[in-house]
């Protein structure tokens, strides 16, 4: 059969399909997806973690978890999709409501008995997830993204809001340290259990003793009837200490030893392009990111600032056809916060790299000189990963940051192959094998001059 609105039902008449006409499909889609695949989700413990920054984190901590409970698991967003350890490439955060019910059939057919998933705003707007009723709903925080969608900050919370609501979920975490966390505990339509990984007392759960380190950290997970859980955040940064709490807190709403819970997810590897290090024999470090928005990007260069013993280097572009507001404030932070921004193209799509560059400076310029680090731009990427690479000394840190996990960069929508974490590695042994040779002057335009 053939699902439209009035304006299709002529062509999809031509198929010679049953037609089913209403006047927004995407308003059913995911109720008549859940039917048709006889609601496979309620087999299934269902966990949603929304937020703007730690979803991918959250969602790999909280599926280590599980596993370490003895839990099947499946795993759904950004980067990938699994299936016990079937591993699917993911076109989006979220699938569409269809594909969403036929993953989760094949997950219940497999065996599969929990899921831990990301829930973008676009999902809960369109209707990806309606037909799914989340056991854990899980929020970790929220900051200006996805303006070209949302008509505001506000709209954007409450888009995330939804997912808060009984025709949602059944129980929600929240992260008490967020401004709008804070505001969600009290508006939520289910019972919340908080959590705050700067220590704050009235939240339900939190952090003490936090050792931040430049692989890891540790923590001790205080919780509301006086356990104190070991802890270990796998990957570096105070802002992955919250995403580790909130992955163990999650897990024992969810019915979890929180003991059981903390180990499964310490032993978690690392996540795609998730301060993902790239090692290939240097002094210094080097590390691949997917920050794409300002307080990403200033969260996870303050991380780095605390590990590092000598300069921060960062290789920074915009995506195009996105979000424009963002392009300055990226631009300034990432002038402000390191010793050397190296601006460069991200995935332009259909924009003019230079001009996206051109925003992204200026935002870097209207930092006072005596705050700002050296400024460079490239428009080529890998020159510009190369150009970093050859100011790194001993005991410095490299970070490229934007595209993460991504394998590929949208040029005038040709998609050409181009993994960060493959062109660092690269210029790394280039640079060991030649010292000084991406040097050249051609690459570097330093806006201080």
């Amino acid at each position: 059969a053939v699902l439209t609105d009035p304006a299709g039902a002529d062509r999809a008449a031509a198929t010679g399909l049953p037609v089913l006409v209403t006047g927004n499909p995407r308003a059913v889609m995911g109720e008549l997806a859940a039917d048709i695949y006889g609601r496979p989700g309620i087999g299934l413990l269902q966990i949603g973690i929304t937020g703007t920054s730690g979803k991918t984190t959250t969602a790999y901590l909280v599926e280590g978890g599980l596993r370490a409970a003895g839990r099947p698991t499946g795993l759904i967003g950004t980067v990938e999709m699994r299936i016990g350890d079937e591993r699917i490439k993911s076109e989006r955060t979220t699938p569409e409501a269809t594909d969403l019910q036929a993953l989760f059939a094949v997950m219940r057919e497999r065996g599969v008995e929990a899921v831990a998933m990301e829930v973008s705003s676009h999902a809960l707007v369109l209707g990806r997830v309606d037909g799914c009723v989340f056991d854990v709903a899980v929020f970790n925080n929220l900051s200006p993204e996805h303006m070209e969608f949302h008509s505001g900050m506000e709209d954007y919370f409450q888009a995330k809001a939804q997912l808060f609501t009984p025709e949602r979920s059944h129980r929600g975490v929240v992260n008490f340290d967020d401004e709008y966390g804070r505001r969600l505990i009290t508006e939520s339509g289910v019972p919340v259990t908080t959590f705050s990984a700067e220590g704050h007392p009235d939240a339900d759960w939190h952090a003490e003793d936090v050792e931040v380190g430049p692989q890891d950290s540790t923590f001790t997970a205080v919780g509301p009837k006086g356990e104190r859980i070991t802890a270990r955040a796998p990957l570096p940064g105070p802002f992955n200490v919250a995403n580790t709490l909130a992955a163990i807190v999650t897990l024992a709403v969810a019915g979890i030893d929180p003991q059981i819970a903390a180990d499964g997810v310490a032993a978690v590897p690392g996540v795609p392009g998730r301060l993902e290090r790239v090692d290939a024999g240097q002094p210094y470090l080097a590390v691949v990111d997917y920050a794409h928005k300002t307080d990403a990007v200033e969260s996870v260069l303050r991380s780095l600032r605390k590990v590092t013993e000598g300069k921060v280097h960062i290789v920074l572009g915009c995506g195009g056809d996105r979000d424009t507001t963002k392009r300055g404030p990226m631009g300034a932070a990432a002038a402000r916060l390191a010793d050397t921004a190296v601006l460069t193209s991200d995935n332009p799509r259909s924009e003019d790299p230079l001009a996206i560059l051109s925003a992204m400076l200026s935002g870097a310029a209207e930092v006072p000189v005596h705050e700002r680090g050296d400024v460079l731009v490239d428009a080529d990427r890998a020159a510009a990963i190369a150009a970093a690479v050859a100011r790194a000394e001993p005991g410095d840190t490299v970070l490229v940051a934007g595209k993460g996990h991504e394998q590929g960069q949208d040029v005038h929508g040709v998609v050409r192959a181009f993994d960060d974490r493959e062109v660092l590695y690269a210029a790394i042994e280039r640079s060991l094998a030649h010292p000084g040779a991406d040097r050249a002057p051609h690459h570097e335009n330093n806006s201080q001059g």
